[in-house]
C-alpha cells in the first residue's frame, strides 16, 4: 500500500453460508494491488440478483459454492491506493462499477465491455461482493462523486446504469413515448433514465400501487395497475392509437414481455431487461416482422457511470421515493429477509457497512 490512512487489521464481513443464511465474520482487510484502490464501503444496495442467490443459491450457470459475500451496488471512500494508481486518491468519494473486465478482448475493444467473457463481477460466483467494510477494486472502475451526492445515491448509479443502457439501446429520444413494464427498483430507475433522455410520455405498469406511486414521483406521466386496468387500451389511447416508440420489460414476466411488445408502434423498439424464470418464451414473429420491430437484449451496461453520476447529482430527481429500508452491516440477514419476504412493501433496501451516510 501507498498513501494510506491508519486502518484496523481486520474488518467485518456478512457472509452467506447457505441459502437464507448470513453470518458475520472477521476477515483481514485486503491489500490493493498496484492498479487497485482500497475502498471503505459506505453503502450497498440489495439487488434482485442478491436475493436470488440468497434464496436459491444459484442463477443459471452461476452457483454459490461455499461461503460467499453478496452485494454489488456500492459506493465508498478511497482509503489506500496501489503504487501505480493515478485515477483516484486517498479521500476520494467514489461510486464502484462492479464489473472488472479484461480490456483486451474484441468486446472490450469495441466498447461493449459488458460482454467481456472474462469479466469479474462483484457478487457473481466465485467473486465475493460488497457486504464488507473494506474491499479492493481496480482504479479504472472507480468514479469520483461530487460532495453533494450521498453514498446511497452513488450506490444506485449501478441499477440506474441498466436504465441508461436500455434507453441507449432502444433509441429513446426527446419527446419519445416509452412504456416500462415492471416497477421494481430497476424499472423505477429506468423511469429516471428515460426522463433524463427527454421522453415526453412515460407509461408504467405494475401490480403494486406503492410502486406505481413511486414511479409517479420519479417522473412517470401515466401509471397502469395491471390487475385492474386494461393496459393495452390505455396505452393505445395515450399514444393516439399509434403505439409507443420504445418499451422496456424489467420484471422478467412472459405476459409483461408480450404486453410490452404489443404496445409498440410500427418500427418501435423493445428492450428486454428482466430475466424470466423459464428459458424459452414464444414470440409473435409475424407481428414482429410485419411491424419491423427492433428487439434489444440488455445485459448490464457499458460506459454509463459518468452520465449516471451526472444525472443523479443534478437534482433532477429525489431518490427518497425508492429507498424504503436501511440496515447496518450486522443486520444484513434481516435486510435480505426484508427484501425477500416484503416485496409489496419494500423497494430498495440499503446496507451500511461502516455506519450511515
Amino acid at each position: 500500500m501507498s498513501q494510506t490512512i491508519k486502518l484496523p487489521e481486520t474488518m467485518k464481513a456478512a457472509v452467506m453460508t447457505g441459502t437464507r443464511q448470513i453470518r458475520m465474520e472477521d476477515h483481514p482487510i485486503p491489500k490493493p494491488r498496484a492498479n487497485e484502490a482500497l475502498i471503505k464501503v459506505m453503502a450497498v444496495g440489495v439487488c434482485g440478483s442478491d436475493i436470488h442467490y440468497y434464496e436459491h443459491g444459484r442463477i443459471g450457470r452461476y452457483v454459490v459454492e461455499g461461503p460467499f459475500v453478496l452485494g454489488h451496488e456500492c459506493a465508498g471512500e478511497v482509503v489506500a491506493i496501489g503504487e501505480n494508481v493515478t485515477r483516484v486518491a486517498v479521500g476520494d468519494r467514489v461510486a464502484v462499477e462492479p464489473g472488472v473486465t479484461c480490456g483486451t478482448c474484441s468486446a472490450c475493444k469495441a466498447g461493449r465491455y459488458n460482454l467481456c467473457p472474462d469479466v469479474q463481477f462483484l457478487a457473481t460466483p466465485p467473486v465475493d461482493g460488497a457486504f464488507v467494510q473494506y474491499m479492493t477494486h481496480r482504479e479504472d472502475f472507480l468514479f469520483e462523486i461530487p460532495t453533494t451526492m450521498s453514498y446511497e445515491t452513488a450506490a444506485l448509479v449501478e441499477p440506474f446504469s441498466v436504465g441508461i443502457h436500455a434507453a441507449r439501446r432502444a433509441g429513446v429520444q426527446p419527446g419519445s413515448a416509452v412504456v416500462i413494464m415492471g416497477m421494481g427498483p430497476v424499472g423505477l430507475m429506468a423511469v429516471i433514465a428515460v426522463k433524463a433522455f427527454g421522453a415526453g410520455t412515460i407509461i408504467v405498469a405494475d401490480l403494486e400501487e406503492k410502486r406505481l406511486n413511486a414511479a409517479r414521483q420519479l417522473g412517470a406521466t401515466h401509471a397502469i395497475q395491471v390487475n385492474r386496468d386494461d393496459a393495452a387500451a390505455i396505452i393505445e389511447e395515450l399514444t393516439g392509437g399509434i403505439g409507443a416508440d420504445a418499451a422496456f420489460e424489467t420484471a422478467g414476466n412472459d405476459r409483461a414481455l408480450l404486453s410490452a411488445l404489443k404496445s409498440l408502434r410500427r418500427g418501435g423498439a423493445l428492450a428486454i431487461v428482466g430475466l424470466p424464470p423459464q428459458g424459452d418464451i414464444p414470440l409473435p414473429i409475424p407481428f414482429i416482422v410485419d411491424n419491423e420491430l427492433d428487439i434489444f437484449g440488455v445485459f448490464r451496461y457499458a460506459n454509463t457511470y459518468p452520465d449516471g453520476i451526472r444525472f443523479l447529482s443534478s437534482g433532477m430527481t429525489d431518490l427518497d421515493a425508492i429507498i424504503t429500508d436501511r440496515f447496518p452491516l450486522a443486520e444484513t440477514w434481516a435486510a435480505m429477509e426484508r427484501a425477500l419476504t416484503s416485496k409489496s412493501d419494500t423497494l430498495k433496501v440499503i446496507v451500511y457497512p461502516n455506519g450511515t451516510d
